[in-house]
């Protein structure tokens, strides 16, 4: 039987690579868990290796070479399993391939990134119509275009990049619509010149859509997507500086196949929530984080919470930040002592403050704005997996909800597969509107499981005639 780890990281991106291979190299065992066939996370997603002629980028060179240093680390790796539940004293339940696994490790290390935020409109749950996390693996890993014509829209540096992918792939961008002013990304300048090499590659995806046509909407956004005989017909439509649309503004209409939308990112949350640790709400973060000190330990003693889960920051700072989760780890568990952690660490934590620079300045970029929300339609959907829409929501805070988990309660909003990943954050922000901010809606509360799970490979074999029954009582 292999024995338990000390610490058990649960994330494959830079962030968790970086926190498995610094606790360690100080003599550690170091369990990594991955719900993806291999490590990269998001940015850095590898493509399946039944691929052929892979083609070569800066972000798949920089993934091999982190996937190459893990592998010839002594950390265990466990790909293909998706962490169901994390319980108090540290117990981590995963299902894989082969079913059931479970470890008990001294201390987590939750490095689990962050997810795609989309505000909701009309049409949006229609077919065709996918995030751009989404149509970036299937550029990235699958190379499968979203479509043949695709609408790109929303805001942040993954526009560019998808829409630069999409050209790239053969694919026709009918335009990049962009919530975000000319002005809003001149502001970015300064702390984008901090990273010469993001900002070069920004310039080349511009370029390169600039020498294709494909027309670029600045401060618009999708008001409605409808569904035709020959594909989607999407309408958009300026906005104020606040986010809300411009009644009086020219509207235009795209025809085509599929539309890849998102609206920045938020922090996963859920491990750390499910482990009642202490949260912090910042807008110019992503939303809500785990609260954690300088060396990224959150209130619960040995968990520690790294990366785009503890606030949006960027790839390049995750690898750093990761690295100082796993020395601290190491450190408080007594493998590595305080003259040697404390010259190791300033350093990384210079380094890591440079790096997050340009990531901070994005997700300022990518915060919600105030009328962004506040502009969704009554009848638009919400929660897309009890189909509960804004009326709805609007209801329940009327007569009285005044937490998300009141409004769980009364509408099962939240109660879905997705357990509120997806509508939580745009839910929060509506009932802050009525309430004193964000910190008084809360945060829906964390619970197993964390995935949906197949009942029967949680039952496995067992049938009613298994199961114990007493005898019957007397008469």
């Amino acid at each position: 039987m292999t024995p338990p780890p000390d610490v058990l990281v649960i994330g494959g991106g830079p962030a968790g690579v970086g926190a498995a291979l610094a606790a360690a190299g100080h003599g550690l065992a170091v369990t990594l868990v991955d719900e993806a066939p291999q490590a990269g996370g998001q940015v850095y997603r590898a493509t399946p290796r039944t691929f052929r002629n892979t083609p070569t980028t800066s972000d798949h060179r920089i993934g091999e070479t982190l996937r190459y240093r893990l592998a010839e680390s002594v950390v265990e790796t466990i790909f293909d399993h998706a962490v169901w539940s994390v319980s108090p004293g540290f117990r981590v339940d995963a299902l894989g391939p082969r079913g059931l696994h479970c470890w008990h490790s001294r201390a987590v290390i939750v490095a689990t990134g962050a997810q795609e935020r989309v505000v909701p409109f009309p049409g949006w749950t229609l077919p065709g119509v996918i995030g751009l996390a989404g149509a970036t693996i299937l550029l990235k890993s699958q190379h499968m275009l979203p479509g043949r014509r695709t609408l790109v829209a929303g805001c942040g540096p993954l526009l560019l990049a998808v829409a630069a992918g999409i050209l790239k792939a053969g694919g026709e961008v009918a335009g990049v619509i962009d919530l975000a002013s000319r002005r809003e990304w001149l502001s970015t300048l300064s702390h984008a010149i901090s990273r010469p090499d993001l900002l070069a590659r920004g310039t080349a995806w511009a370029g390169r859509l600039k020498a294709a046509g494909v027309p670029i909407l600045s401060r618009h956004s999708i008001l409605r997507v409808e569904s035709g005989s020959k594909g989607l017909h999407a309408v958009v439509g300026p906005l104020d500086p606040h986010g809300r649309p411009v009644c009086e503004g020219k509207q235009r209409l795209f025809d085509v196949d599929a539309v890849a939308v998102g609206n920045g990112l938020t922090p996963s949350t859920d491990i750390t929530r499910l482990l009642q640790a202490d949260h912090v709400f910042n807008k110019a973060q992503g939303g809500w984080h785990a609260r954690i000190d300088s060396d990224f330990r959150t209130s619960v003693a040995g968990l520690y919470a790294v990366g785009d889960a503890t606030g949006i920051s960027g790839a390049a700072a995750a690898e750093l930040d990761g690295q100082l989760a796993g020395l601290a780890a190491a450190h408080d568990l007594g493998a590595l002592p305080a003259p040697a952690y404390e010259s190791q660490v300033p350093p990384l934590r210079s380094r890591a403050a440079r790096a997050r620079r340009f990531g901070g300045a994005m997700a300022r970029l990518m915060a919600l704005k105030p009328g962004q929300v506040a502009a969704v339609p009554a009848g638009t959907i919400l929660c897309r997996c009890e189909d509960v829409t804004r009326a709805e929501i609007d209801a329940a805070i009327g007569e009285g909800a005044v937490t998300v988990n009141q409004l769980k309660a009364w509408t099962r909003a939240g109660m879905g597969p997705c357990q509120g990943r997806i509508c939580g954050d745009i839910i929060g922000t509506l009932l802050a509107g009525s309430t004193e901010g964000c910190e008084t809606a809360q945060q829906f509360t964390g619970r197993s499981p964390l995935r949906p799970l197949p009942l029967d490979q949680i039952v496995g074999d067992y049938d009613y005639a298994d199961i114990a029954l007493p005898p019957p009582a007397p008469l």
